[in-house]
């Protein structure tokens, strides 16, 4: 069994090692945003299923001799595809919807090691039940998924701090490799087997009971089908909800999904840790906690975030896994449990990755998957009343508590419909949601603003005689605003900006300027252009490239700008691949000599101005920071906090900088440190 366990563990460790591997290498070619990882998730799904359908046909079909033949030749097929370096070609050259690129970009690249690996498991096992008939193997799928969270658990805390990129792939294929010679070691055993001798049952072992082999019933199977891809669907609408408000980062994917995984090692190595009425009741106070979190929007500490949402997820996983181990076939049925098993996980990625964005405007699959779960609860419930006629002791408290649920499922359904009032513009895509809203309409105060998730990204008087006046985080004492006023040249300027928002700081242009905005979400672009005047109005010349900035400004020529401004983090779900060394080599080729850039800092939850001197303090520039909160202000300003970094020694010391300057920042601050493309530190920015 050692053998078999080793291999199995190995394979789930290579797995699920390898997903946020490749996932950080494409982050910066596709905008960096939350929809990377999901797109990447849904492969993983659907690949993990094809190599689940390919152990259930080869064990159901071929003789054993001939299931160790093929699996050797598909293991010798994925080394050569080692080691998984995508090339530079996959950048994108377009800003539309990424999602095909992102799936095709990993199909050829890591789709057969990734294929054989997803394989393994079920197969190994099915090997293993040959040679040991006498054994139940569920065991060894706890421990593939020991494996798998381990991978997750020493990825952002040990591999991703240690290694480059580059030398992680280069450890992962030698590891495929090791992992393939334990697996032909499996197929030798496999392959000099004796047919026809059952082995014996070890000692400490439960022998499959008699009468066990019986087909498992369609509704049965439906069950395993639908539990799956019901916590599919929690775990990615999860992910998708906490990386809307946090960074796209290793550690934010790994949490939801090492919390999902630990469901399956709770649940198939220890299922008496799964106590349905100790989990479906308390549920119901997360739950509530939930429909809290939902309400009060940015109000709720990124703490009580990953509480609410984490153990929401792993509530409902629990059941969900629970139930599925509770109707296992015999082991002669493994490979058609894990087919369906992996099938609604496909089918939970499939809706949350490519139907949501298409059926819904806002976020609503978190809704609707919870609702789903306080369904499928109360459809437990009435299966064991009428199919099984209360064999078991009865439990008073099932109806109210299932009551309790459903409720609280509407009040999750009623929150999502209610997302969508009050908007004249409600719209989804690959990189978010975004609402157009009216405030004060019918009044001398009458504004119309862009949200993102909850991060208002523009705000616009619909007066005439007030619409160029530039309001929230881009008012005349903000540090944009006080960085153009005081450029070396006043005539003529070039301005580049990163993220384009509702076009405000157009409002600044002048005539012979130049504003040329580079922005990644052709929504944003749209919704600028039809429902806010900042770009047509502006006396400039105002340019909008489409396209990821990073990857548009590599392309582009030289472009001699007086001002960059990155405009790109005032959500705190901040593209980090916009900070790191390699993007400010990008920035300063585009810089005039004596320009300047000018970052906006402004987050609820991350402190990135540790960030900024550490780029400061690698490119020799001065830094100040302008920080703006004036308890008197009027509530179309907002307080903001930017950086503005130059080697202009004259301009940045100049007195109208230097007196609207919070500090002149030191280079050399202890607290100081460096992003690269390799590793970017999230828990030195992150206020909890």
């Amino acid at each position: 069994m050692k053998i078999f366990a080793l291999t199995i563990f190995t394979g789930a460790f290579l797995l699920f090692q390898v997903q946020p591997m490749i996932a950080k290498y494409i982050l910066p070619w596709f905008g960096g945003g939350p929809g990377v990882w999901t797109t990447c998730l849904l492969f993983f799904q659907v690949f993990l299923l094809a190599g689940y359908a390919y152990a259930h046909w080869t064990s159901r079909h071929l003789a054993v001799r001939a299931q160790a033949v093929l699996h050797s030749i598909f293991l010798l097929g994925a080394l050569l595809f080692l080691p998984i370096v995508p090339g530079e070609h996959w950048k994108p050259l377009t800003a539309e919807n990424p999602s095909g690129r992102i799936l095709l970009l990993l199909t050829l690249c890591l789709g057969l090691p990734y294929f054989v690996l997803g394989a393994t498991g079920p197969l190994l096992q099915a090997w293993f039940s040959r040679l040991h008939p006498g054994v139940v193997p569920y065991r060894l799928y706890a421990l593939s998924n020991v494996g798998s969270f381990l991978a997750l658990l020493t990825y952002p805390f040990v591999v991703e701090p240690a290694f480059s990129r580059r030398t992680q792939a280069g450890i992962w294929a030698g590891s495929f490799g090791v992992f393939a010679l334990l697996c032909a070691a499996c197929a030798w055993r496999l392959w000099h087997a004796k047919a026809g001798r059952p082995a014996k049952a070890k000692s400490g072992k439960s022998p499959v009971p008699s009468g066990a082999s019986r087909a498992p019933a369609t509704s049965v199977m439906a069950w395993w089908f639908g539990l799956s891809a019901c916590g599919s669907v929690l775990l990615l609408a999860t992910t998708n909800k906490l990386c809307l408000d946090m960074p796209a980062v290793p550690f934010l994917w790994v949490l939801p999904l090492g919390l999902y995984l630990l469901t399956f090692v709770i649940c198939f190595d220890r299922p008496a840790w799964y106590v349905r009425k100790v989990f479906v009741l308390l549920l119901v106070p997360f739950l509530a906690l939930l429909c809290y979190a939902i309400a009060a929007g940015h109000g709720v500490s990124l703490r009580a975030q990953i509480f609410i949402y984490g153990g929401n997820l792993l509530v409902g996983c629990l059941i969900c896994h629970g139930e599925v181990y509770r109707l296992k076939p015999a082991p002669d049925f493994l490979t058609s449990f894990y087919l369906l098993i992996a099938a609604g996980g496909a089918a939970g990625g499939v809706f949350v990755g490519l139907l949501a964005p298409l059926l819904f405007r806002s976020y609503a699959e978190l809704n609707w998957g919870f609702w789903i779960l306080a369904a499928m609860i109360t459809g437990i419930y009435l299966r064991e009343k009428i199919e099984l006629q209360w064999r078991r002791r009865r439990w008073p408290l099932w109806p109210v508590l299932m009551a309790g649920v459903m409720a609280l499922g509407a009040v999750l359904l009623h929150q999502s419909r209610r997302a969508a009032r009050d908007t004249i513009s409600m719209s989804r895509n690959f990189y978010g949601v975004f609402r157009v809203v009216d405030v004060n309409t019918n009044t001398p105060l009458h504004v119309r603003k862009l949200d993102h998730g909850n991060t208002t990204h523009g705000l616009q008087f619909t007066d005439s005689s007030s619409s160029a006046l530039a309001t929230l985080y881009y008012n005349e004492p903000s540090g944009a605003a006080v960085a153009l006023a005081n450029l070396p040249r006043q005539t003529n300027r070039r301005v580049g900006l990163v993220g384009l928002g509702v076009g405000t700081l157009a409002a600044y242009g002048r005539p012979g300027d130049t504003f040329r905005f580079y922005e990644i979400n052709p929504e944003v672009q749209r919704l600028a252009e039809t429902h806010f005047t900042f770009l047509r109005d502006s006396a400039a010349h105002v340019e909008v490239v489409p396209g990821d900035a990073r990857l548009s400004l590599e392309r582009e020529v030289a472009q001699d700008f007086d001002l960059l401004v990155l405009d790109a983090f005032s959500s705190d779900s901040i593209p980090v691949h916009l900070l790191t060394r390699e993007a400010f080599e990008i920035y300063l080729r585009h810089l005039k000599s004596d320009g300047a850039i000018a970052v906006h800092i402004s987050s609820r939850h991350v402190n990135l101005l540790p960030v900024t001197v550490g780029v400061a303090k690698q490119f020799q520039q001065l830094i100040i920071k302008i920080a703006w909160n004036d308890p008197a202000k009027p509530w179309w300003f907002s307080g903001s906090t930017w950086v503005i970094l130059s080697r202009n020694e004259p301009f940045m010391l100049s007195e109208p900088m230097m007196s609207r300057a919070t500090m002149m920042l030191e280079q050399d601050a202890e607290d100081a440190f460096l992003w690269t493309d390799d590793y970017v530190s999230l828990f030195r920015i992150v206020r909890f």
